[in-house]
């Protein structure tokens, strides 16, 4: 268990935190166990899998369209996988080069591994011979806050 989720108050999922951080918020009584492992004890409280928060948090940047673009996101998005060969995947690739005018966005970028992303280069999937293995999509809060 390397994660607990972290839902609002009316059950809304927030994010996910450490189990660190989540027996910190039960220690200071801001979030309480929604739903534990069971038979399992750090000290007076059950290892929690979700915490729900005492108090409502109003999140006025969850009715965006979606989370902003990262290279962390595009990695955690498809799973650290290659989009090209479906290998462990360690950098990004533009699917439409930068040097064509191709902007860091969800749909224009994908995981891929070194020698992937060498191999395409400066040029588009098609004009490299290369196949996406899986289609890009922006993520929503939702997709997010299930892994």
């Amino acid at each position: 268990m390397d994660s607990v989720l972290v839902v609002n108050a009316d059950l809304g999922p927030l994010h996910r935190v450490s189990l660190r951080h989540a027996i910190r918020m039960l220690v200071r009584k801001v979030a309480e166990v929604h739903e534990a492992q069971p038979d399992r004890l750090i000290g007076i409280y059950p290892v929690p899998t979700v915490v729900r928060l005492v108090r409502y948090v109003v999140t006025k940047w969850r009715f965006t369209a979606g989370p902003a673009w990262s290279r962390a996101g595009v990695l955690n998005r498809d799973g650290r996988r290659c989009g090209y060969c479906m290998g462990a995947a360690t950098t990004v690739d533009h699917i439409v080069p930068r040097s064509r005018g191709g902007k860091n966005t969800w749909t224009n970028t994908i995981a891929a591994c070194d020698g992937c992303n060498q191999r395409k280069g400066d040029r588009t999937p098609a004009e490299a011979g290369m196949v996406l293995r899986f289609e890009v999509t922006a993520p929503t809060w939702a997709s997010l806050a299930r892994r």
